[in-house]
């Protein structure tokens, strides 16, 4: 029986005239595209709408491509997730911990087990994000990393593995492992990547899935043939209306003056981020041509945390789900979700949600570039709209 999205129409329809500026929405299954949905503006200035090839900035949902190639990297023997990071990142053999202790001191102390592989992609490795420096940082090893990333920026854009080498001595904020915490687990990831491929993660996103996938809109830089397309990110202000937002991303979009080993930022569209979903709904295939073993995607989004880790990453949009290897993985239905347990995807941060249903073989990918990106409101509304019209 043909599936009724007519009620998705509606909502996002009724996100562009009243809460965002605009936003698409693509849902596959068996391979094939069976929604594609654009609504509002893409430059409400210029008056250009939103369409199927409209490109939205992911942020961290550009972490799931990272993780994918890893478990590629994985099924070939390249690595063992229990594996230190320190085999295949001389500058993280030694991991030191910032300890407070009860009379406020703070001493440094050596870990109990070095770091893992495993840590880092389950973000268990103690490091926040820090991607500039942070006034006023209120953990010594958040100070720690905003000295040495201000140092490296005054010198201008830095590759990935030049920020991964300076953070390499900071000690992390409590033993790998025994707590999650959100943060540069990624980073790490990213550039044993680059050690096992030999080449910058951006090329190995084009030489691993972009390619293959054959993704027409994606891509880590701004360039002349996609530059239109890349839709604009706003701010919304109290009163409701939007006012383009600074480009934090720009500086680091430009081909001609940013390192090909830089930090990646996927662009890309709806419908294209729904294709690379669905090949991982699919346990790993697309279109017949094989990426990874179902195991290889079951592993990748088998939670990773214990009730204390849980208790670290649990908050009201995040609720009901575990983590794994970079994906957040649905546990319970108990807070609100009509999808099958095991769902899993994850969130880009200026409005950006995918999901995989593994038993119904689907993938839903929902974008929007907004800050605040008011994820809560629109996402768990997409999530609940989209379930109920494909189950």
């Amino acid at each position: 029986m043909k599936k009724d999205f007519s009620r998705l129409d509606r909502l996002l329809e009724r996100f562009a005239a009243e809460s965002v500026p605009g936003c698409t929405c693509s849902i596959m299954q068996n391979d094939e595209l069976i929604y594609e949905g654009a609504f509002g503006y893409a430059n409400i200035a210029s008056g250009k709408k939103t369409d199927r090839h409209s490109m939205f900035q992911q942020a961290s949902t550009t972490k799931l491509f990272t993780y994918s190639i890893l478990g590629m990297l994985y099924e070939e023997g390249k690595f063992l997730f229990s594996d230190a990071v320190g085999d295949y990142l001389p500058e993280w053999k030694e991991t030191n911990i910032f300890v407070t202790r009860p009379d406020g001191n703070v001493e440094i102390v050596p870990a109990a087990r070095p770091l893992t592989i495993q840590n880092a992609v389950s973000m268990q490795c103690g490091l926040p994000y820090c991607m500039a420096p942070v006034p006023h940082a209120d953990t010594p090893t958040l100070a720690a990393m905003s000295e040495r990333i201000g140092k490296l920026l005054e010198k201008g854009t830095p590759t990935l593995r030049e920020e991964v080498r300076a953070m390499g001595d900071v000690p992390v904020m409590f033993e790998p492992g025994s707590h999650w915490l959100y943060g540069f687990g990624s980073e790490i990831t990213g550039a044993i990547v680059e050690t096992l491929e030999d080449m910058p993660l951006r090329e190995v996103f084009k030489k691993r899935i972009i390619e293959p996938l054959e993704l027409e809109d994606t891509d880590t830089f701004f360039r002349p043939d996609n530059r239109d397309k890349v839709v604009t990110t706003y701010m919304k202000k109290a009163d409701g209306s939007f006012e383009a937002a600074p480009d934090f991303y720009e500086s680091t979009m430009n081909p001609d003056t940013t390192p090909a080993g830089a930090r990646p930022n996927l662009v890309t569209s709806s419908s294209d981020f729904a294709a690379f979903m669905q090949m991982l709904a699919n346990g790993g295939v697309y279109k017949g041509k094989k990426f990874l073993g179902a195991g290889t995607v079951a592993m990748l989004h088998a939670n990773q945390l214990g009730p204390v880790q849980l208790a670290d990453f649990e908050n009201d949009y995040l609720r009901g789900y575990g983590y794994g290897y970079g994906f957040r993985t649905l546990l319970t239905q108990e807070f609100g979700h009509n999808g099958h347990l095991g769902a899993f995807g994850w969130t880009g941060g200026s409005g950006i949600w995918v999901e995989a249903d593994p038993v119904e073989k689907f993938s839903i990918a929902y974008m929007h570039n907004m800050m605040p990106n008011e994820e809560l409101y629109h996402h768990h509304r997409v999530r609940s709209t989209a379930y109920g019209c494909m189950l």
